[in-house]
């Protein structure tokens, strides 16, 4: 059996859902401490959350007496979502099966295979290069699923207090679209929420001079927001977007005018816009329309780019050794933990399996693309490392 599958086998057999670990940190420890790594162990969050984060790493040679070696991070989460019905699945979530060569299991593709792949890429590199001028870490987490508060963030903000250097970071989370390596992502957008209540006053429906209807009042702006184009994109990114996922008002009588209308929004968005600007440019359109309203704010993540340059030429060209492909460059789809590490590191890359099953029921990944993925992440760290 393939190393690469052998270990992957052994984390999807972890029930594993976020925020428990279940021990899968403990097993990748089995395995690194062995080549030469530190690891630490980060416990966090309140007993009926707790959360479990690996950091390990293994110093590199120096380029010189005054350069330390570039640090290479592997980044990724060790938790999974939850199953959903276990009678829809064919086969148990956490026992690997094997079908028309395809591995089913929850974290198959989201994203188990990509640390085994990440880890035995590791164990070869060094095994060959037991002296390389590159550092190599491990940034691994079990509340990527989850909050995501006592995770890849709080370690984050430890690096960098500790004065930690992060050159480059690869991400393993699945990216690839119809075949692996066909797309990458060397960006994310940002994401905000917010939640505004509008206020009006409540009162019977058949004396509407006596109420305030929030819904009427709000019904303008609305069009005006839906209508708003907020920025234009550029080369990397889409435009940013803003959409209404959630609208409630009403106390469920259909006589009654309600008091307040609460209205749950999002915005997508690219370096094209800051946080600021989005936020002043949606109160304006509430004040312009004199609306009294309350708005509250969450930042979710900024949006963070790699440009093309050293990270992604060596993730695009072991891409290309391996499969022939020429990837693709994309930022598209929702936010990961690149957006924490992107902060105290200046080149961040997603790569991992096919996506098309992720969160799913009967979850897998292709067998075959197990020991091109460890190739590739190996690729990367002998073009890195040169």
């Amino acid at each position: 059996m393939s190393r690469t599958l052998h270990l992957a086998e052994q984390l999807i057999s972890r029930p594993s859902v976020t925020p428990d670990d279940a021990d899968c940190q403990a097993m990748l420890i089995a395995r690194l401490a062995p080549l030469g790594f530190e690891c630490e162990t980060i416990v966090s969050g309140p007993e009926s959350f707790r959360v479990t984060n690996l950091w390990a790493k293994r110093a590199g040679k120096p380029a010189s007496a005054k350069t330390p070696a570039k640090t290479l991070v592997f980044a990724g989460h060790t938790d999974v979502v939850p199953t959903g019905p276990l009678d829809q699945w064919h086969s148990h979530p956490f026992t690997p099966s094997h079908r028309d060569g395809k591995m089913y299991g929850r974290g198959t593709a989201d994203m188990k295979t990509s640390i085994a792949a990440m880890v035995v890429a590791v164990e070869e590199f060094i095994a060959a290069n037991p002296d390389p001028a590159l550092s190599i870490a491990f940034l691994v987490t079990s509340d990527e699923e989850g909050p995501a508060v006592d995770g890849t963030v709080m370690v984050c903000e430890q690096l960098k207090a500790r004065g930690e250097v992060l050159d480059y970071c690869i991400v393993g989370e699945p990216t690839s679209v119809d075949k692996l390596g066909d797309m990458i992502k060397n960006g994310r957008r940002g994401t905000m929420s917010g939640k505004l209540t509008i206020k009006g006053v409540q009162g019977h429906i058949a004396y509407p001079h006596l109420a305030k209807n929030p819904i009427h009042l709000f019904a303008p702006a609305l069009a005006e927001l839906v209508a708003t184009e907020w920025d234009k994109g550029n080369a990397f990114f889409p435009a940013t977007s803003w959409q209404v996922s959630n609208i409630h008002g009403g106390t469920g009588a259909s006589n009654v005018i309600p008091g307040e209308l609460v209205v749950d929004f999002n915005f997508r968005f690219c370096t094209e816009s800051t946080p600021e600007s989005l936020q002043q440019r949606l109160q304006a359109v509430l004040s312009r329309h004199q609306l009294e309203y309350d708005l509250k704010w969450t930042l979710g993540g900024l949006p963070f780019l790699t440009t093309p340059g050293t990270l992604v030429d060596a993730v695009s060209g072991a891409i290309q050794a391996e499969t022939g492909l020429q990837t693709e460059l994309s930022t598209t789809g929702g936010t990961s933990d690149g957006r924490f590490i992107a902060k105290i590191c200046p080149q961040v890359i997603e790569f991992g399996p096919i996506n098309a099953t992720i969160h799913k029921i009967n979850e897998h990944v292709l067998v075959s693309s197990l020991d091109p993925l460890k190739n590739i992440y190996k690729g990367v760290l002998e073009r890195l490392a040169a």
